[in-house]
């Protein structure tokens, strides 16, 4: 019988509240009682825009095991199981901070401008073949996501990988003080978030608050291409870490790459990781995915597991949901190929989906198609920033351009008339536009930032499979 989460005591002592009128086990923790499953723990949290003391009765009538609530909510019953906090916001940290206390695990955290999911989902894959692992879902990055991870994280696990987040300067601190990471990797600094920072080195020094949580033994991770290298460096030194181990092209680089053959599905890497020469295939195509794998194994190396078996372990990798998956779309004549990367953009991931469209096999009568929604948060460089893709496109042969959004205006206005698919003011609207265009033979990529919403787009265009098909056949290289 597996060990609970949580069980009624564990759970008062870790938040200082008086114990539960009646004794219970939590398997899980939830503060969406829409997603929570049997036995979870709810956590009523109280955000701007909405109170989770609203859904507490759902969440009992859910089987949830207890509910963790600032005051008692409106018809419940007298014995309801209830953990009665001051704040909950606050009692979620708590969990947090006692199961990260309780054990043993070492914790690796992960930050950068572009690139962290996907590390992150690497580690999630190599370290979980070698030993129980426990990682973020999703992009749970922020104040409440990177304590739900620490308050879900059992006691047996071996390794921890958790994703931090950020868009405003002060934010990462807290978040690494939580997860007190033994190793921190920083994928990239880029010319993300600009419209809440004046440069790109207070980027840099924002996503450098990742050394706070970590102690003199701690491991930071660098990217020895960056241009913000010394930079982190020189902050890492200054919280007194041990060692700083970079990672890229440059010859210093502990974990260096020393060659790579780039394909449509997949990579094929040779690297030295610590002096040891490794050759392995990434199953997911992209030089950006190459350069993190070589970050992936240094933290590997890093938390004394097994190298070998972690490069190994990569050919397995599949892109995380919205960032790169594949679909293969059945039409009665053929069909085409689809590149989902509706999750997020930037200047920087929308030149690395780019390439990797351009490095796409195309049929006789395909087509290249790229349709874009606006990049946020890139302030008063944003006009410049779009229309800045049209030298990329033409890079990567790219046939034809649908886009969406103000933003995007910008850049179809400076691409030549042949590559004009069509712009629209939103994704809605330019959903049933681009249904209409793609035929067989073609391979289309979508991508924009959350808030432009490019996922109906793809779903639009998943709709046309007259296959019958619910689930994606996702092209790995295999």
């Amino acid at each position: 019988m597996s060990t609970p989460l949580w069980t009624a005591d564990d759970a008062a002592t870790a938040l200082g509240c008086p114990a539960p009128s009646r004794d219970w086990t939590a398997s899980g923790v939830s503060i969406d009682s829409r997603t929570l499953q049997p036995g979870d723990l709810f956590v009523a949290l109280t955000g701007p825009h909405r109170d989770a003391h609203g859904f507490v009765a759902d969440a009992l009538r859910g089987n949830a095991a207890a509910a963790i609530v600032s005051r008692r909510p409106e018809n419940i019953a007298a014995d309801a199981p209830l953990l009665v906090v001051p704040d909950t916001q606050a009692a979620l940290e708590a969990l947090g901070a006692a199961a990260c206390a309780r054990s043993e695990a070492r914790r690796i955290a992960v930050t950068g401008s572009v690139g962290k999911t996907g590390t992150k989902e690497m580690l999630r894959l190599v370290l979980g073949a070698q030993a129980p692992t426990h990682a973020s879902v999703g992009s749970y990055n922020n104040l409440w996501g990177v304590p739900l991870t620490l308050a879900r994280m059992p006691r047996e696990t071996v390794y921890g990988v958790f994703e931090l987040g950020m868009n405003h300067a002060g934010e990462l601190a807290p978040l690494s003080r939580q997860v007190k990471p033994q190793v921190a990797i920083v994928t990239a600094i880029e010319a993300v978030h600009l419209e809440y920072f004046g440069s790109v080195a207070e980027i840099a020094d924002a996503k450098a608050e990742i050394f706070a949580g970590m102690g003199p033994g701690g491991v930071a991770v660098l990217n020895r291409d960056n241009a913000h290298f010394a930079r982190l460096a020189k902050k890492a030194e200054a919280a007194g870490l041990a060692r700083i181990v970079g990672f890229g092209s440059d010859a210093t680089a502990e974990a260096r790459l020393i060659d790579c053959s780039l394909h449509a599905t997949c990579s094929a890497v040779t690297a030295a990781i610590g002096g040891t020469r490794l050759d392995y295939c990434l199953a997911v195509p992209g030089r950006h995915w190459v350069m993190n794998s070589l970050a992936v194994l240094a933290a590997v190396q890093a938390v004394g597991a097994d190298v070998g078996a972690a490069a190994a372990s990569l050919a397995r990798m599949t892109p995380p949901k919205g960032r790169g998956q594949r679909f293969r779309v059945a039409l009665d004549e053929g069909g085409f190929d689809l590149i989902d990367e509706s999750y997020n953009a930037n200047p920087v991931a929308m030149r690395a989906a780019l390439a990797v469209l351009g490095r796409a096999t195309i049929k006789s009568g395909g087509r290249r198609i790229a349709v874009f929604g606006d990049m946020r948060e890139l302030g008063v460089q944003a006009p410049l920033l779009h229309a800045g893709l049209a030298a990329d496109i033409a890079e990567n042969k790219i046939d034809l351009v649908f886009c969406c959004g103000p933003m995007m205006a910008h850049l179809f206005e400076a691409l030549p008339v042949a590559r004009r698919g069509a712009h629209a003011a939103d994704s809605a609207a330019l959903a049933p536009v681009v249904r209409r265009a793609v035929r067989t033979g073609d391979t289309v990529l979508v991508k924009g930032s959350l808030g432009s919403r490019m996922a109906p787009v793809v779903e639009a265009l998943r709709a046309l499979d007259t296959g019958g098909r619910e689930l994606p056949r996702v092209v790995n290289g295999s």
